[in-house]
């Protein structure tokens, strides 16, 4: 009978709580807004901002200096805002992943987080979950813990409960510092089961006091990241060499330092691209976000940037590819084939004694359910008392129970055929039969298993010791989920490679692999072969062929191994305790949220909450679609620096007025932020995105045909900025009313340019068919209608330097400011008449 446990009430966890405080190991800082806030004025482009507005304070230009201060908290505002959702999001996707314990409070069963527990509280601690606390054992079943994070012995110990040892033991056990009747925060459950009673939380535990001089771990920069911070110090630094030769060349021309000053810091915002690193962390942490909500968490933001890179997908079969939902299709038993309807007493006695009361496994759900219509649940022997279990093991694929019959003991096994045959007195035509039967079902996609069982006088340790005798063979079926061959399919045409790895018999796995159109399907490696594998062979051998059947989680990490030599990014899927190096050493770990372990979470990369494969390749779809926005933004934000840029060095070089001010600058980052960092995010996905191979890595931020198409827009828009004010100018028109002409056609290229190059296929008249994005909608008007304010409202005239523009001319300046930025469609009907995609290769 079950010993019954007192849990805390809820009334005497709160006592607690107050009294040792939360189960956390380390204090993190709660950030603050304030901080938040002041630490975005470190940026050099609200450095700029804020020194041009003290310069125009000094000038004592008042309004001018008022407008510009305004103008800088109001984009702080806005990249604050940014940052803060961001962290918002981050905190939000930790949540999601936080480990939750199973205690007993009130009486009852419950999930809690691991932070709540309090001293006293009862924890039952199942294989694969790490200790939460330091506890003591009350109950164990068979539990083994990895506590080499504290001692740095890699040995498994065995726990045992308090007062199990016999003195001599209990003496020894006194002399040691680590208790086996005690468990570790921090530790890892490897095998069985416990309950325990915590003792010690947060920082009064063994590993609490470790903890104290541990902070969490900062995240390196991807390589994106490096690129565009190495991007942003090179046109940092070449923005000081220009910012300088502007301030000289136009002291040389008016010999007015200030106004020489002024030109110079408007052409320094102007080639400063602030936006990118906003750019990054806006667009990956919402792809993240954007991902939970598909049933995928991203535990590492930086993976959904490793995403679009994927060539591998190495899966497991059961549960990812298959619906984990097993069904017994065929029994093999006196050397025939039991029709449908079963009805073998005998046979189904020996299903229901080799497997678990209340079992998990599928396998064993489908085997009871077949023979519980043939069984007597009063009889006998189904009601022997259990004496010994020879628990399965992933190496030897078999397991039994021993029960106490009368004077004699009975052996209940079951396993795979190629470890229970050798066990098992067969003559040479009886095993050949058998061996016959086996390849049958597995030809037709059956996983089999083989049963046996014995009556002997003595209880053994080990399967090998015993010489069993062989009853039949049970053949289940765990067909394909829905979706998962379109879903294959999906993944050849993006040229990412699908590997199915499975502990089943290798004609089995095979049967599956061509029912979902794996590319090599027609062999399979087994575990027993890449054992005998050097590296170099294995490497040349994961090139040819998509299933690896009876493999162990060893294997996998070779498996990962081998195809990362070959220069793949491998996404590999697992669940158990002994995926996690595995899953550690991919380039993306992908652990089962369903039935995988918190160890084999903790060291994915992402967490797969419905175990689907379609959701697998879902998200490789999603990451390329968000690094395919990335690029959208980025190539607009070099874009539309490029008019900016020249327009303010090419003023002084042709001695001709300033046709922007720094307060036009601060106007024009009040649309292209948001742009960068909301509009493009939200865009879909190209209609090719998985008709394309992965991504390299390797290849530059910008490709060349990138760089081409950056330079050719952004010329066409500083050549319908820059020549009409040049022209206008020259012929006796006011510099207000030049500027103002220049302004709107810049603005309005400006959101031609955003619809242009929202996608690089589709044209522009089809933005009225698809679904619309509200945020370039609104934030596209918004420019327009704040660019008609600072050229028509007479306030607004003075601040920035503007005039009222006739009906004509403001005519002119819309249509010059379309063909400035539509002209590139007429690329995409060549590109589209003549094949001509997008070039990928890197800028020689």
């Amino acid at each position: 009978m079950a010993e019954k446990y007192k849990g805390l009430t809820l009334e005497e966890v709160t006592k607690l709580q107050k009294q040792y405080g939360y189960n956390e190991f380390v204090k993190t800082e709660k950030p603050s807004a304030i901080k938040k806030f002041l630490g975005v004025f470190k940026e050099p482009m609200f450095i700029l901002l804020f020194g041009t507005a003290l310069l125009y304070f000094l000038l004592g230009e008042i309004n001018e200096a008022c407008i510009m201060m305004f103008f800088v908290i109001f984009v702080a505002s806005i990249t604050f805002i940014q940052e803060w959702r961001t962290e918002k999001t981050l905190h939000a996707l930790k949540e999601l992943t936080s480990q939750e314990v199973k205690v007993l409070r009130d009486g009852k069963e419950m999930k809690i987080k691991s932070s709540e527990l309090v001293p006293g509280d009862i924890v039952y601690l199942s294989e694969g979950e790490r200790i939460p606390a330091d506890c003591e054992v009350l109950k164990v079943s068979n539990f083994s813990v990895d506590e080499s994070v504290l001692t740095g012995e890699a040995e498994p110990v065995f726990k045992v409960t308090k007062g199990s040892l016999d003195n001599k033991e209990s003496a020894d056990e006194n002399k040691d510092y680590w208790k086996s009747d005690m468990v570790y925060a921090g530790t890892l459950s490897i095998f069985g089961k416990s309950v325990v009673r915590v003792v010690f939380t947060g920082f009064n535990t063994e590993y609490g006091k470790i903890g104290k001089a541990i902070r969490e771990t900062k995240d390196e920069l991807t390589p994106l990241q490096k690129k565009v911070q190495f991007l942003v110090k090179n046109l940092a630094l070449v923005g000081l060499v220009l910012c300088i030769l502007v301030i000289g060349l136009t002291y040389l021309y008016n010999h007015n330092i200030v106004e020489s000053i002024l030109s110079g810091l408007t052409l320094a915002m102007g080639i400063i691209p602030e936006e990118f690193p906003v750019v990054l962390t806006v667009f990956l942490s919402l792809g993240a976000f954007r991902l939970a909500k598909k049933n995928t968490i991203m535990r590492k933001v930086s993976a959904v940037e490793t995403l679009g890179s994927t060539t591998i997908l190495a899966v497991d079969k059961t549960g990812t590819i298959t619906k984990n939902e097993m069904t017994v299709k065929s029994v093999f038993y006196n050397n025939f084939y039991i029709p449908e309807k079963f009805n073998d007493e005998y046979i189904s006695n020996l299903m229901v004694l080799s497997c678990e009361k209340d079992p998990y496994d599928p396998m064993e759900k489908a085997i009871l359910q077949l023979a519980s219509k043939n069984i007597n649940k009063n009889s006998k022997e189904l009601n022997m008392e259990i004496a010994h279990k020879i628990a399965f093991d992933s190496k030897t694929k078999r397991m039994a129970n021993i029960f106490k019959a009368e004077e004699m003991y009975y052996v209940a096994a079951k396993g795979s055929p190629e470890t229970i045959l050798p066990l098992c007195n067969l003559k040479d035509n009886e095993k050949n039969t058998i061996l016959k039967a086996i390849d049958d079902m597995a030809s037709r996609g059956l996983r089999v298993i083989a049963l046996a069982d014995l009556n002997t006088s003595k209880v053994q340790e080990d399967m090998d010791e015993y010489n069993l005798n062989f009853r039949g063979l049970i053949g289940l079926q765990d067909p394909p989920k829905e979706g998962v061959k379109e879903a294959i399919e999906l993944c050849k045409n993006a040229g990412i490679r699908v590997i199915m790895i499975t502990g089943d018999y290798n004609k089995t796995a095979m049967a599956i692999g061509n029912e979902i159109g794996l590319k090599f399907k027609s062999c399979a490696i087994t575990g027993e072969e890449i054992d005998n594998m050097s590296e170099e062979e294995l490497c040349e051998a994961v090139k040819h062929c998509d299933i690896f059947s009876r493999v162990i989680p060893e294997h996998k990490m070779r498996i990962v191994k081998a195809l990362k030599a070959n220069g793949e990014i491998v996404a590999m899927t697992g669940d158990g305790v002994n995926d996690a190096p595995a899953l550690k050493n991919a380039d993306i770990g992908i652990a089962m949220g369903k039935r995988g372990t918190d160890v084999a979470k903790e060291a994915a990369h992402m967490i797969l909450m419905d175990d689907n494969f379609t959701t697998i390749v879902n998200s490789v779809r999603d990451g390329r679609r968000i690094f395919d926005n990335i690029r959208k933004a980025m190539v607009y934000i070099m874009v539309i620096h490029i008019p900016i840029m020249t327009l303010a060095l090419f003023s002084p070089v042709f001695n001709l007025p300033q046709i922007l001010l720094p307060v036009h600058i601060v106007l024009l980052e009040l649309i292209i932020d948001p742009t960068c960092s909301i509009v493009f995010e939200g865009e879909e996905a190209e209609p090719y995105i998985m008709e394309e191979p992965p991504r390299n890595p390797k290849e530059p931020l910008l490709t060349k045909s990138m760089t081409i198409k950056v330079i050719l827009q952004g010329i066409a828009m500083f050549l319908a900025t820059f020549l009409p004010f040049h022209f206008m100018v020259d012929n006796g028109v006011a510099v207000e009313v030049a500027r103002s002409f220049a302004l709107v056609t810049l603005v309005t290229s400006n959101v031609i340019l955003v619809l242009v190059n929202r996608s690089n296929t589709q044209y522009l008249y089809s933005i009225f068919k698809e679904k619309q994005n509200k945020a370039r909608l609104f934030i596209n008007s918004l420019a327009m209608i704040m660019v008609f304010a600072i050229t028509y409202v007479p306030f607004m005239q003075p601040i920035f330097k503007t005039s009222n523009l006739s009906l004509s001319m403001l005519a002119y300046s819309i249509i010059l400011g379309i063909l400035s930025s539509v002209w590139w469609e007429l690329v995409k009907v060549y590109k589209r008449k003549f094949g001509k995609e997008e070039s990928l290769e890197p800028i020689s």
